[in-house]
């Protein structure tokens, strides 16, 4: 994989810790001008094959076949839907596009280009959550599914005192539901598929959800997924059946052990932490799946993203929170 990778924000400082294990064979960075010496430094640091500070010479000039987006949210699809229609494969960070109008044309316009497009929700590649997926076979009749992850931001104080920064601005698509329920939203799916509805009550303040609970009913059983971003708590994910229940404290993208709990008192832990940096096994995966062209794999976790990214739009707009691209 020759990859171009899009912004040098927190979430790319952070693959950098894990990036020489993935056997990359080129990487070029997309910076601004603003912080030109932050993005020099990230290249020299890693002795990558250079840097770009314009978007369409980089799509001409970089010997590039696969970009990943690390941008803020609205700049998703148009960065996205660019790199698809010069012909290069497509890594998107979560959530991947605003709303689900977007993905569809996405995904339209990478199978005509038979290029790869999927999005970077590392959970699904996690150890302990392929695991997850057979033990839930184990638990009898599902019945309740609990997800609680609540993570006080430093940035909701800001937003209290009048700035809004892009992860409360309802114009960079952000708020609690696509910043932090996303992940919630994605584990359920890729256990259970598409729900039969999905309820939302969210706490709005100006325009954007700062915090809330969606339900999903899958007829048989129920699942609550908990996002916020104005209070925390203790984490906690459970998956209750009639015969079992698994239970674990850690958030889902850094989802490494559980406890496995049947109703006759049988309990065993099951951890799954192996040292590697969360986003190692995904960009293993998605290296694979480039270098191999599996179509069928990326599809497979496309299918998860769409049937996410129209419940989450659902959703949101139950609770009044729309965006400039709806």
């Amino acid at each position: 994989m020759k990859l171009a990778v899009l912004g040098t924000g927190q979430i790319v400082q952070d693959l950098m810790r894990t990036y020489d294990e993935f056997g990359i064979e080129k990487t070029y960075v997309l910076g601004t001008e603003k912080f030109k010496d932050f993005t020099e430094q990230l290249v020299a640091d890693h002795n990558f094959d250079g840097a770009y500070y314009d978007y369409d010479e980089l799509l001409e000039k970089a010997d590039v076949d696969t970009v990943y987006v690390a941008l803020p949210n609205a700049l998703h699809y148009s960065f996205s839907k660019k790199a698809i229609l010069a012909g290069k494969n497509v890594i998107c960070e979560k959530p991947v596009t605003s709303n689900f109008r977007e993905l569809k044309e996405l995904m339209a316009l990478a199978k005509e280009k038979d290029v790869i497009l999927v999005e970077a929700m590392n959970i699904h590649h996690l150890p302990a959550y392929k695991a997850l997926k057979e033990d839930i076979k184990n638990l009898g009749q599902m019945k309740i599914v609990s997800l609680n992850y609540s993570q006080y931001s430093s940035r909701y104080d800001a937003f209290k005192a009048g700035e809004i920064l892009p992860a409360f601005n309802p114009a960079m698509s952000g708020g609690a539901l696509m910043d932090i329920n996303v992940y919630n939203i994605h584990t359920v799916v890729g256990l259970f598929g598409k729900p039969e509805s999905v309820t939302y009550i969210a706490n709005v303040e100006r325009g954007i959800d700062t915090s809330g609970i969606l339900t999903m009913d899958y007829g048989t059983f129920k699942a609550v997924c908990i996002g916020a971003k104005d209070c925390k708590a203790p984490l906690m994910l459970s998956y209750q059946g009639d015969e079992a229940n698994i239970v674990t404290h850690i958030q889902p993208n850094l989802f490494n052990n559980y406890i496995f709990s049947t109703n006759k008192g049988e309990t065993v832990e099951k951890n799954f932490d192996e040292g590697k940096h969360r986003l190692y096994y995904e960009f293993i995966e998605f290296n694979r799946m480039i270098t191999e062209h599996d179509t069928g794999k990326a599809n497979e976790l496309l299918n998860i993203s769409a049937i996410a990214s129209e419940l989450m739009e659902n959703a949101r707009k139950q609770v009044g929170v729309i965006f400039p691209n709806d």
